[in-house]
C-alpha cells in the first residue's frame, strides 16, 4: 500500500511536448504508480501514489517537465479514496 495518493493539474505548454511519457519515465524511476492524461483543455491530469518522499520528487519534476514544456502553474490535492493503480500510465 503506498504512503500517499495525490492528483495534479498542470497548466502550461504541457501537451505535444513529451509531457507525460517523460512523467512516466520520472515516475517508473521514483517507484510511484498512477497516470498522466491529456485533458481537452490543454492541462494535463495526474495521479501519483507512492512514498511520500518520492510523490514530492515527481511533484518537483511536475513544475518543470521535460525541455520542450513550459510549466506555468501546478495544482495538487491530497487523495484518500483512490483505487490505486499497480503501474504508471499514460492515456
Amino acid at each position: 500500500m503506498p504512503d500517499q495518493c495525490v492528483r495534479a493539474w498542470v497548466t502550461g505548454k504541457v501537451q505535444g511536448v513529451g509531457y507525460r511519457r517523460s512523467m512516466q519515465s520520472q515516475a517508473l524511476t521514483l517507484g510511484v504508480t498512477g497516470y498522466a492524461h491529456n485533458l481537452p483543455d490543454g492541462r494535463v491530469e495526474a495521479l501519483m501514489c507512492g512514498p511520500a518522499e518520492s510523490i514530492v520528487k515527481l511533484c518537483e519534476w511536475l513544475r518543470q517537465g521535460p525541455p520542450n514544456a513550459h510549466v506555468t502553474h501546478v495544482d495538487i490535492e491530497v487523495v484518500d479514496d483512490v483505487h490505486v493503480p499497480d503501474h504508471f500510465s499514460t492515456r
